[in-house]
């Protein structure tokens, strides 16, 4: 029996390797000769550098860069096999696993630190860059990320601007004079799994900012620091990028590399599936096992299991979900080529033990499920 797994990661609890890991464990305890092929996928967010690498191959970097609080930390981006195309992880220079509660704050994070990331692909040769832009902890649209490159965002006074979201109301000029003329010979592909625009009900505050610690008064301010913005990168640049799907995301992080760095926005899970070309395992499968930390109505449009149960259905192939949480809205998942959803809790608890169990949750719950099948297979 050949078998897939293709999981994401379950957020704040277990990498997509890991839970990959757990459940081949599970399926082992009652196939022990089961063909299995560990593929951790990510829809674009955090896990999209393990995802490539361990697809494609490659190498890690570490390098020094600010964190979103602008304190010096150690971050690491890949180098694929080719030696020419960086993947870089916004998430692991400017996301939220990087802060405690008490620290966020999206009047004042900033995208540096990403911008550090791009910079040392730069110098180690890199001509493409695929970043994936979930988890931020930021809503600055990417202006942390473009000073890191060289660009200037000046006051009335001529003075630069204070990083993070709440400093973009007093910009007043862009200065490209040093931005890095290497970006103009990069092709950037930017994995985004969300269509949100930059500014407006929709946009990157309004929808994201209260996860990143802004109150209802500080997601007004940052709405009408990022309109600002706007504004004044179509007044600079000659590019109007308020309103197009995408640029809201990490907060405006895809505005950003949009305007600045000609960044081609993509869906990151179709994105992932084509670089790593799981279709040629998936279409000799048998079964495909995927899941991700929650499933609800979201989980419809361009994640994870949506991409992977459109893949296997092409092939006929049966898809099972393994989730720490079933959701609101997930009927129409049946439509997509879902065959069966199983929760890995067995019993009443709280989150932080599922989350502290979930190793043993979700082999016991592959297990299950195996068991299961095999039975009826004899039959």
């Amino acid at each position: 029996m050949k078998i897939v797994i293709a999981p994401d990661s379950f957020k704040e609890c277990l990498s997509a390797q890991e839970v990959a890991s757990h459940i081949a464990s599970g399926i082992r305890n009652i196939v022990p000769s089961a063909e299995i092929y560990e593929i951790p996928i990510s829809d674009g967010g955090e896990g999209v550098l393990e995802a490539l690498l361990n697809g494609v191959g490659g190498r890690r970097i570490s390098v020094s860069v600010m964190d979103p609080l602008m304190r010096q930390i150690k971050a690491e981006y890949g180098i694929l096999k080719d030696e020419k195309t960086a993947v870089i992880e916004m998430a692991k220079a400017s996301g939220l696993e990087l802060l405690q509660e008490a620290e966020k704050n999206p009047l004042s994070t900033t995208t540096f630190g990403t911008g550090q990331l791009i910079k040392d692909a730069l110098n180690q040769g890199c001509t493409k860059i695929i970043i994936g832009i979930g988890g931020s902890a930021t809503n600055d649209g990417g202006a942390g990320m473009v000073s890191a490159l060289g660009a200037k965002f000046l006051d009335d006074k001529g003075k630069e601007i204070p990083e993070g979201g709440g400093g973009l109301e007093r910009l007043k000029t862009i200065d490209l004079s040093n931005f890095d003329k290497r970006i103009q010979n990069c092709e950037v592909v930017v994995a985004c799994d969300v269509s949100n625009p930059l500014t407006g009900e929709n946009g990157a505050s309004m929808v994201y900012g209260g996860q990143k610690g802004g109150s209802k008064q500080d997601l007004e301010f940052l709405d009408s620091n990022l309109a600002h913005y706007a504004n004044s990168i179509k007044a600079h640049l000659g590019i109007d990028i308020s309103h197009i799907p995408g640029a809201g995301a990490a907060g405006g992080t895809g505005a950003g590399l949009m305007a600045f760095l000609n960044g081609k926005l993509v869906n990151g899970i179709e994105l992932i599936l084509q670089t790593i070309k799981i279709e040629d395992f998936i279409k000799q499968a048998d079964l495909v096992f995927t899941g991700e930390g929650k499933i609800d109505g979201q989980t419809l449009h361009g994640k994870t299991i949506s991409g992977i149960a459109a893949m296997s259905k092409k092939h006929n192939v049966p898809v099972i979900v393994i989730t720490g949480k079933i959701g609101d809205g997930i009927e129409e998942i049946y439509d997509l080529g879902v065959n069966a959803v199983f929760s890995i809790v067995n019993q009443p608890m709280e989150l932080r033990q599922a989350m502290d169990q979930a190793p043993e949750l979700i082999r016991d719950c592959s297990k299950n499920i195996m068991a299961t099948i095999m039975c009826a297979n004899k039959n």
